[in-house]
């Protein structure tokens, strides 16, 4: 028991208990809240994730849809003088690019 103080003795034993107490689960509660900001985190990198690969086929199937049309909207003849210049070359280029992923920055 505490020493003898104006208060009892049974309420200053419940009080250092209850610190004591405190003190004890201070860690467990700390993990416990860096744990969930690391699942938040981890969460929202995942969800901006499946955005940029969203937005990557987007672009992919509009850079298509572009190409597909600019060879419908040309004759044989010149589909044939396209494809023998380096218009595919940089399709395929841009193709390359959206793969690697955004620029950084």
């Amino acid at each position: 028991m505490a020493l003898p103080t104006p208060v009892n003795g049974q309420i200053t034993d419940t009080v250092s208990q209850t610190n004591v107490t405190v003190l004890g689960e201070a860690p467990a509660m700390a993990l416990s809240s860096l744990f969930q900001a690391s699942a938040q985190s981890f969460a929202l990198m995942m969800q901006n994730a499946a955005s940029a690969q969203q937005q990557v086929n987007i672009t992919a199937q509009a850079v298509t849809t572009q190409g597909v049309a600019m060879l419908y909207s040309i004759g044989a003849n010149s589909a044939m003088k396209l494809s023998q210049s380096d218009v595919p070359d940089n399709l395929l280029g841009m193709r390359t690019g959206m793969r690697a992923g955004p620029l950084p920055g």
